[in-house]
């Protein structure tokens, strides 16, 4: 049965359960990226846009993987901005985990470090993905599957990813309380941003639970009835 979350908690959580799955989140770098890592009972883990910059956020990030047991199965990056991405390189070699990103990303991606100079992130290039994804692909680990949403706007290859079981959505730069991403940066568009919008995220329940890239989670339904921008 699904558990009913207000919004209040939906905003005031960083750990918590909904049905099967546990979702951890961290606050990440300078830019307060929304680091996710998500497991459920039989310890498989993934890890959504790794955001661990400094070293301490290093350990945090392993010291969470450690004191719960979990095999981290893979990486995902909902899309290829380097606030999004500079903990791909000590994923990949500290936890010998494989990274997904979308084939559009590609541009951006190859280019984190040129990216991060720009914004005062001293990162180096992520690794090579392991697994290129298309919209519609289904990633599973443990006993849940995500379905891959093709939704660019903010960035090519920006993606969302939604878990129909457990009423939740992952949606990187795309959505946020009350706004949307922005779109001046490169391969930015408005226009497409919204469509993207109208066409995958309105199309979810309104139940849906919204975890954004940065600052606070927010529901389908809410944003449906009072976000301006769309």
């Amino acid at each position: 049965m699904k558990k009913n979350i207000s919004l209040k908690e939906l905003i005031s959580n960083r750990h918590y359960k909904i049905n099967e799955m546990t979702v951890k989140t961290f606050h990440f770098n300078p830019l307060q990226v929304n680091t996710y890592v998500l497991h459920d009972e039989t310890k498989q883990a993934i890890i959504i846009d790794p955001g661990n910059f400094e070293s301490w956020e290093d350990e945090q990030l392993k010291e969470y993987i450690e004191q719960q047991q979990l095999s981290v199965q893979f990486v995902v990056n909902t899309h290829p901005h380097v606030d999004h991405i500079c903990g791909n390189k000590w994923c990949a070699e500290q936890l010998h985990c494989p990274i997904y990103i979308h084939e559009k990303a590609l541009k951006i991606y190859n280019q984190a470090a040129g990216y991060g100079y720009v914004m005062g992130m001293d990162v180096e290039n992520s690794p090579k993905p392991s697994k290129l994804l298309q919209d519609g692909d289904v990633l599973s680990f443990g006993q849940q599957h995500l379905q891959v949403l093709y939704t660019p706007g903010h960035a090519d290859g920006s993606i969302c990813l939604y878990d129909a079981a457990n009423h939740m959505v992952f949606v990187g730069d795309v959505l946020f309380y009350g706004t949307v991403g922005r779109t001046d940066f490169p391969t930015g568009s408005l226009p497409l941003l919204v469509n993207s919008i109208n066409e995958k995220l309105w199309a979810l329940p309104d139940e849906t639970t919204v975890f954004c890239g940065h600052a606070i989670n927010t529901t389908i339904g809410h944003e449906k009835l009072y976000n301006s921008f769309i």
